[in-house]
């Protein structure tokens, strides 16, 4: 019969480390992410545009001289032989082109704010899907070192049998080899880790990447989801407001080409001193239409809507791919972890143990539990793995669903 011995995992030295949850992880990436404070700026930008196209065209001072003489007989005097003009000139819009601007800008600043609002989404989108990645990394580098420490002791355990004489040596290169191997799975983890990691604090817009303990585990398997709705899901998504938004500043601008092709008129009012006499001017100017009426511009602005009302069908064909496609992959993994998975690990985990059982009856040989060991850390990173693809699958249903952060 062989001896077993009862081995202890004795965690690692505890770390400082700040705790993360989900909402906090997005909340910080909402408040500081470099992105969304340009794309503030170009909000701002819009908005200082549309106060631009509100203002009324300046007047126009004119002071001209003219008949002015340097020399001759008699002799030249301004206030008698010089003709002099002072005169306003006030250009005034025809066919509503100021208020046309106005509904041009203002549709342009609608965008940009949904622009923005969009960008906010996606940042929190990948946030999370960083999030429930690196967590899962996580939890696959503690599986993997639990693992490590444990066949650290059973080479110790083997070692100490073989110098007995109770143990064959190969046994003990078995054991090693095994303990090698996952050594450098850990490795392996422990970047992937790393990364993860790296990647969560990128997507928040961070520049410092500290250690961090993740609040929220992907092993909560009840979570609450939005109904399904593809309407309701078309009027929710940003991207079909957005494609509406195009629509609205692509007609708008249209409207502002057609108002533009309107010639406006000078209305011309001042002074005149000539031959000593003071006479008041008036008049008006206009272009006349005749070769550029606009025409290029009108024909542009007719294309951009069509163009924008095709971007819209195809947004929206776009939108309900990504909610079928979505609601596709969490069935799938909500459907692998709750009836595949579990009952997997569980059935690894009992295998392994009953093999451990086993050999310390001397009924089993090293190679047989070394597999059953095998399987059941396999197991266990397979589902740590699914776990976090299955919470990933629910951002991704939320994202396509129109959920905000």
């Amino acid at each position: 019969m062989r001896s077993w011995i009862l081995i202890a995992v004795v965690p690692l030295a505890a770390v400082a480390q700040q705790t993360l949850t989900v909402k906090d992880a997005v909340a910080r990436a909402l408040a500081s992410h470099p992105a969304l404070r340009e794309s503030a700026e170009r909000v701002s930008a819009s908005q200082g545009l549309l106060k631009q196209a509100g203002l009324r065209p300046n007047p126009h001072f004119t002071f001209q001289a003219e008949n002015l003489g340097a020399n001759g007989a008699p002799g030249f005097a301004y206030g008698r032989d010089a003709d002099t003009f002072a005169y306003l000139t006030q250009p005034i819009e025809i066919g509503g082109k100021r208020t046309r601007r106005v509904d041009a800008a203002t549709a342009a600043t609608k965008r940009a704010g949904l622009e923005r609002e969009l960008l906010a989404r996606q940042i929190a989108a990948r946030v999370k899907l960083a999030y429930w990645g690196a967590e899962g990394a996580e939890r696959a580098r503690s599986v993997l070192d639990e693992t490590l420490r444990t066949f650290a002791q059973i080479v110790a355990y083997h070692e100490a049998r073989v110098r007995e004489g109770a143990m064959a040596e190969a046994d003990l290169l078995r054991v090693r080899l095994e303990s090698e191997r996952i050594a450098l799975a850990a490795n392996t983890a422990q970047l992937e880790a790393e990364r993860a990691r790296i990647q969560l604090f990128r997507e928040m817009g961070a520049t410092s990447f500290p250690a961090v303990k993740f609040e929220e585990g992907s092993d909560e398997l009840e979570v609450a989801l939005p109904e399904v709705d593809v309407s309701k899901a078309l009027e929710a998504r940003i991207e079909m407001q957005l494609a509406h938004q195009a629509i609205e500043q692509a007609r708008t601008r249209l409207d502002l080409e057609r108002a533009i092709a309107k010639p406006d008129v000078d209305a011309v009012v001042g002074y005149k001193r000539t031959a000593g006499f003071n006479t008041m001017i008036g008049g008006v100017q206009v272009n006349l239409p005749f070769a550029n009426r606009n025409q290029g511009n009108i024909a542009a602005g007719l294309s951009e809507v069509r163009a924008a009302e095709a971007a819209e069908a195809a947004t929206a064909a776009l939108v309900q791919a990504e909610i079928r496609a979505a609601k596709s992959e969490y069935d799938l993994r909500s459907r692998q972890v709750r009836t595949s998975l579990s009952p997997l690990m569980e059935h690894a985990v009992e295998a392994a143990r009953i093999a451990q059982a086993a050999y310390r009856e001397g009924g089993l040989d090293l190679l047989r539990l070394l597999d059953a060991e095998r399987a059941r850390l396999d197991a266990q990173l397979l589902y740590c793995r699914s776990l976090a693809e299955y919470r990933q699958s629910i951002v991704n249903l939320e994202t396509a669903l129109g959920v905000t952060p």
